[in-house]
């Protein structure tokens, strides 16, 4: 990263629900020169993941209504509150299965080039055995077809693994509390004429099981979202 201009401010949102067993290696594994604030967002944990990431030096805030978007909305809300508001803001999932490492190759482009999103790419990276089941991989390529084809703009992945400005992501008035969270970011920034670009990231198995891809009920609704998404935001 280039150092000569202003280093950005840099905060980190991670949306946990019962993430104990994973959420102490993620926040082992964040760039500490880089993440100026880590804010978890503990979405209704029923076991220590709040305590622990407390340990870890996090900051915790509490969401009580379940869903991923709730958490990402409660996240923001508290960046907002702040009299020092972050440049950037990460987006990073508590289940260790991206690595926290890799922060920087998402920062890069809107330090650098002044790029507005960036989207972690699993499909360009390396992807683990076992880390996406095939209805996931299948989900991933349907949706990101659907998007060339509906809104004329080429995406791998809708992976929630990203950096974006923070004004930029204030611009665009985050609604979903659900599953919809990481493809309403992409496809409101796309009708807004962001800047996006994606790089690739690495991908292995979670710990613990899935709330989405690891049930059928969260496999069809993130399914169900994904493809609303798509059709509403035309």
């Amino acid at each position: 990263m280039n150092r000569s201009a202003k280093t950005p401010d840099i905060a980190v949102i991670i949306p946990a629900c019962n993430e104990a067993a994973s959420i102490g290696k993620v926040l082992a594994d964040i760039p500490k020169r880089l993440a100026a604030e880590i804010v978890v967002v503990n979405n209704n944990s029923s076991d220590d993941t709040a305590r622990i990431a407390r340990e870890k030096g996090a900051i915790v805030v509490d969401e009580p209504r379940q869903g991923y978007g709730s958490a990402c909305l409660k996240g923001v809300g508290y960046l907002k509150s702040r009299p020092d508001k972050p440049d950037i803001v990460v987006f990073l999932d508590a289940d260790y299965s991206d690595y926290p490492g890799e922060m920087i190759a998402l920062i890069e482009p809107i330090f650098e080039q002044n790029f507005d999103l960036v989207l972690g790419s699993r499909s360009l990276g390396k992807i683990q055995k076992g880390a996406m089941p095939a209805q996931q991989i299948f989900g991933n390529r349907l949706a990101t077809w659907l998007i060339k084809t509906f809104y004329g703009a080429r995406f791998t992945d809708l992976g929630p693994f990203r950096a974006v400005k923070f004004d930029k992501l204030l611009a665009l008035d985050m609604q979903d509390k659900t599953y919809g969270w990481p493809i309403e970011m992409q496809l409101k920034a796309v009708r807004q004429q962001f800047r996006i670009c994606e790089v690739p990231v690495s991908y292995r198995p979670r710990i613990g099981k899935s709330k989405i891809s690891g049930t059928i009920r969260g496999t069809i609704m993130a399914g169900y979202k994904i493809l609303s998404a798509i059709f509403r935001y035309r």
